[in-house]
């Protein structure tokens, strides 16, 4: 059982419709009332950085119901009006800022928010949160947390983007564009910022994060909160297992060997009946993806709760097509070592001779409009192993980043760092060494 963070705290929350209703928490973070909450040194996290109140979008919480290691909320009426004092962009329907109106027909069809009362569709607005209090902080990880509520981007075809400061958070897109709540419903999703992200939070200021629906479609959607965690300690929040499988989209047949995957890329590998097991995940909104050779990387979303008794899901996988890459044919979900990309010991910065492997990739991406890829950096097993880890990363960023300055949309690559965690051969002599030094594609869809 994880730690608890503080003393489980039994609040006592006045919302519409709801009285006097008894929820207990396990976050430090347990003045709900607030509009703003600034938290140092809890056993969380060091910084907890929160806006918008904890009221489950104003219909408040079941019984002994946990926002921060539950399950999803029970599903709730709408449309709503926001309560006095609510800050603008929460706790209200909001819609695409781009969305004009009910059309004739969508593509995917649209969802009552479409149909409410106009006055009742807000446009989604920035949000600030102070963070002076992490001023010139050592960042060890940081992690976005928002309480969504009805995200449909599957069913619906709609299109999210997060940007703060100005700046594509693509990794927090790739997830929100995942989900596909129904209800409506709430819950918890916590998002890893990378590395190179870090030195955002310790310059002082506010951070502006605007989330959007970029295709204008009938998509409502609402959040309770949005969070900020610096230095948060995994080990002391609520955590939980979940199992499911593996599958073939059009014949339904199991696929062994596949690779499953979370947000912070813990790993597993189906067996022979395509099934897998993930545990000690922390508790929320977990997109589980999956990766196999021949398929397009395909999602699960599950909903995990304390403990082991989670509902199980199904990640389906869809055959893809092959394209040329350097001559060579390459499927998708195939990865390929990359030749000469090189770098100095123990340092990030491409050396010349690097570019013209990446220029092979600007090549191919240019080739195949559609691609999405992985740039995996992996290192030996010797030295410090979250100095591995931060390397790896920064050097497949520098990759990506050459790639962009090439006309490639940044969307189209994620960066990973996997240091030691995915050797190809054992760390036993300095040959073997050499050959988990690399870094690798994987084409995620064509």
């Amino acid at each position: 059982m994880p730690i608890k963070l503080c003393l489980i705290t039994c609040l006592m929350l006045m919302v519409s419709g709801l009285t006097n209703a008894q929820v207990t928490t396990v976050s430090a973070d347990k003045d709900w009332s607030k509009q703003q909450a600034v938290l140092k040194n809890t056993l969380e996290a060091d910084y907890i950085i929160r806006v918008g109140d904890v009221d489950n979008l104003g219909f408040g919480w079941p019984d002994d119901f946990d926002p921060f290691c539950g399950r999803m909320t029970n599903s709730h009426e709408f449309p709503w009006e926001p309560q006095s004092g609510d800050l603008p962009g929460f706790d209200r329907i909001l819609m695409s800022s781009k969305f004009t109106g009910l059309r004739a027909e969508y593509p995917c069809g649209a969802e009552g928010y479409s149909t409410a009362d106009p006055s009742m569709q807000y446009k989604p607005v920035p949000w600030e949160l102070p963070i002076d209090a992490m001023k010139g902080v050592q960042v060890e990880n940081a992690w976005l947390q928002l309480f969504i509520d009805d995200f449909q981007s599957p069913t619906f075809c709609s299109k999210y983007s997060v940007n703060i400061n100005g700046k594509r958070f693509v990794e927090a897109e790739k997830i929100l564009n995942a989900v596909d709540q129904t209800g409506p419903i709430g819950k918890l999703v916590s998002i890893p910022f990378p590395e190179d992200w870090y030195p955002l939070f310790v310059n002082g200021g506010n951070l502006n994060i605007y989330i959007d629906e970029t295709q204008a479609v009938g998509d409502g959607f609402a959040i309770d909160f949005v969070r900020i965690l610096v230095n948060r300690k995994r080990e002391n929040t609520c955590k939980g297992d979940i199992s499911g499988v593996v599958v073939d989209k059009e014949t339904g047949a199991p696929i062994a060997h596949a690779t499953v995957f979370t947000s912070t890329h813990q790993l597993a590998e189906t067996n022979a009946n395509g099934e897998f097991t993930i545990q000690q995940i922390p508790t929320g909104f977990e997109v589980i993806s999956a990766s196999a050779n021949g398929y397009i990387d395909g999602n699960g979303m599950a909903d995990i709760a304390e403990g082991n008794n989670n509902e199980p899901i199904t990640i389906y996988l869809e055959k893809g097509k092959s394209a040329q890459f350097d001559n060579k044919k390459i499927a998708v979900g195939e990865s390929i070592t990359l030749n000469n990309i090189l770098f100095d010991q123990g340092k990030a910065d491409l050396r010349p001779e690097s570019k013209t492997e990446l220029d092979k990739i600007v090549a191919f991406l240019k080739a195949n409009p559609t691609a999405e890829i992985e740039l995996s950096g992996h290192t030996s097993s010797e030295g410090e192993y979250a100095m591995n880890k931060s390397l790896s990363y920064k050097r497949v960023k520098a990759c990506k980043d050459y790639i962009v300055s090439k006309g490639i949309p940044e969307t189209r690559i994620i960066p990973i760092g996997y240091g030691p965690d995915k050797p190809v051969a054992p760390n036993d002599n300095e040959a073997n060494r050499a050959l988990n030094r690399r870094v690798e594609m994987r084409v995620m869809r064509l």
